[in-house]
């Protein structure tokens, strides 16, 4: 079951421009030209072996649900036919499913996290698929949504399908961190390439709308949501013990290992940070 809201507080939005930076890349190329080894294929996170834990160590609280209501309120997703992408273990198809009035369809690539998801929310129809190979026929919904999902997808593939299952009147909305939210992070201090993973990963406003409108969408929006949040010692390193976030499966053993160590040593007794949300509208005909 959900938790319910209590005590939640509006904080301003505006739009946002955005700003290109582009991370270092082909570090895995240059070290496979090394004495005529082959190169390391990238590495991919595992959301499966997350799934049992995922929802202990990312916890709903009322940042949570501040982003919820700004995904109902601008992809005006109240009562529609949504279908959800990249559902992980449900928690927003369930929110939208019982507090949104909505029906609500969801797909997700693992199975262990949609084992978690169809525990949760026996409303929603789950189905275990990628974004990129929608099992749906065209325009079959009024609605998707997303949340912390783009930066593991091949963006212009899914797009297009998203589009392809969308009516002609639909509208997309996700939630993704923007690259300043990067820049920030409170564990770039204790693993260093954490930064330069995740600057690879998380694309910039213009690009996003770049991708969008190829992708066959009218009207594209980004609006930018600020907030902080205050977790305790133990709270930060056990999240950083069950490897909560997807980027530590792109880190060497031993950067985790040091990191680790060095966060054990100098972690205060709270841990203070923002989160920078990049919330995008994306809509399949014209407003005017």
């Amino acid at each position: 079951m959900l938790v319910p809201r209590q005590g939640r507080r509006e904080r301003p939005y505006q739009t946002d421009t955005g700003v290109t930076e582009d991370a270092a890349s082909g570090r895995a190329a240059r070290r496979g030209r090394h004495n005529d080894v082959p190169p390391i294929p990238p590495r991919t996170p595992d959301y499966g072996k997350r799934a049992a834990r995922y929802d202990e160590l990312r916890p709903a609280d009322e940042n949570w649900w501040e982003l919820f209501d700004v995904l109902v309120r601008e992809g005006e997703l109240r009562g529609r036919r949504a279908l959800e992408i990249g559902c992980g273990t449900g928690r927003l198809a369930a929110a939208l499913a019982e507090g949104a009035v909505a029906r609500v369809w969801a797909v997700d690539p693992s199975p262990e996290m949609l084992a978690v998801a169809r525990a949760r929310a026996p409303r929603v129809a789950f189905r275990e698929a990628p974004a990129e190979r929608l099992p749906f026929k065209e325009a079959a919904f009024d609605r998707v949504v997303a949340t912390l999902v783009v930066h593991v997808l091949d963006r212009p593939r899914a797009f297009a399908e998203v589009r392809r299952v969308l009516r002609a009147d639909g509208r997309l909305v996700f939630a993704t961190f923007d690259p300043s939210h990067m820049r920030g992070f409170w564990l770039n201090r204790y693993f260093p390439s954490m930064l330069a993973a995740d600057l690879e990963r998380f694309a910039p406003a213009e690009a996003l709308r770049r991708e969008l409108r190829e992708a066959g969408f009218v009207e594209v929006r980004a609006l930018r949501l600020s907030q902080t949040r205050t977790i305790d010692r133990e709270t930060a390193l056990e999240r950083i013990r069950g490897r909560h976030i997807s980027t530590f499966d792109l880190l060497d053993e031993t950067e985790i290992e040091a990191g680790l160590k060095r966060a054990v040593a100098e972690l205060p007794e709270e841990v203070e940070y923002g989160l920078e949300w990049l919330v995008v509208v994306a809509s399949c005909s014209s407003s005017s």
